[in-house]
């Protein structure tokens, strides 16, 4: 299995993406940074989820409340006061660890070959990772980034909202020279959930799966984004890349994160004008790995997601948990 650091913002998509990740990843450690939720809140729910998936022997850590730049931006407007609504769940009977998340990064990559980041939240934590040591650029296998868009945004209409809350953070991963898999809004908006998955999860019976349905059944009523109440899961897209790469089809392209536009800031700035076609995901049978006119690619975007296997991925996982 594919060791792999979950850093996250939980968020009723991240617990789907970690239940993914515990059974087809070797977790070796969850850090939680400031986003949908205050970093206590979004701790806390870390630490719930594992509990309901009976993995408390994954260790969290904490990490960074907020950017360094500017004050914390959250949506409480989707993910509800606690950050993860829906859910009854009593308060964690375990604890996170006392060491800082970032030195967990920076500790585990530089003593620990092969490891992978998933990065479902803002990136304060791993752009911090990246200013203490600069040598785990190298070290990691590379990051899954769900954040970012390589067309239109969602919190605003050019930027996502992940990387809007810290897009000095993000240009600071973007610009680090590791490999990155990019799973933007363009991509995750074609992962939708709708009433017939919520039915099977509340069918299948079991706790996770009865974890699973309330999750969803809060998510559909708080963000419905397409006729039939369905709703987009971004985060396990992240996961579910590095689970089967078969499920996806990208392109390699150059990308950078606007930092002062007064309607673009956070905006990820993505150079595909190498690619055939009015639309990135029509020619993908010629796709060199850098730009005929612009910086050398430094990013591996999503373009396409194969819905059918990917919603079966889901199913089958909750099932594993039963």
């Amino acid at each position: 299995m594919k060791k792999v650091i979950i850093d996250c913002d939980p968020g009723h998509d991240d617990a789907f993406a970690i239940m993914l990740a515990l059974k087809h990843l070797d977790v070796i450690g969850i850090t939680t940074v400031g986003g949908n939720q205050v970093l206590e809140k979004v701790t806390v729910n870390a630490l719930k989820v594992l509990e309901v998936l009976n993995r408390i022997d994954v260790p969290v850590y904490i990490g960074h409340a907020g950017p360094t730049v500017v004050d914390l931006v959250t949506a409480p407007m989707f993910h509800g006061e606690s950050g993860m609504d829906g859910p009854v769940l009593p308060h964690p009977k375990h604890v996170a660890q006392t060491k800082h998340g970032v030195d967990f990064i920076v500790d585990t990559i530089m003593s620990t070959d092969d490891v992978t980041l998933i990065a479902t939240g803002p990136l304060t934590n791993i752009a911090a990772a990246i200013n203490r040591e600069p040598k785990i650029a190298k070290r990691v296998t590379e990051i899954s980034i769900m954040g970012g868009s390589i067309t239109f945004g969602n919190w605003t209409p050019a930027a996502e909202f992940n990387i809007f809350v810290d897009p000095e953070a993000a240009l600071k991963v973007f610009e680090s020279g590791m490999h990155i898999k990019m799973c933007g809004i363009n991509l995750t908006r074609q992962a939708i959930l709708d009433k017939k998955e919520l039915a099977d999860f509340d069918a299948i019976g079991s706790r996770v799966s009865k974890f699973c349905a309330d999750l969803l059944r809060f998510f559909m009523a708080a963000s419905s984004e397409v006729a039939g109440g369905g709703v987009s899961i971004h985060d396990p897209c992240a996961v579910a890349w590095l689970i089967d790469p078969t499920l996806f089809k990208s392109a390699e392209m150059h990308v950078t994160v606007e930092l002062r536009g007064e309607c673009t800031r956070g905006m990820t700035v993505c150079d595909y004008r190498h690619l055939r076609g009015s639309d990135p995901g029509i020619d993908l049978s010629r796709i060199p790995t850098t730009t005929l006119r612009g910086k050398p690619s430094n990013c591996e975007a999503a373009l396409e997601l194969d819905v059918e296997r990917f919603l079966k991925l889901i199913r089958d996982t909750i099932i594993m948990y039963a």
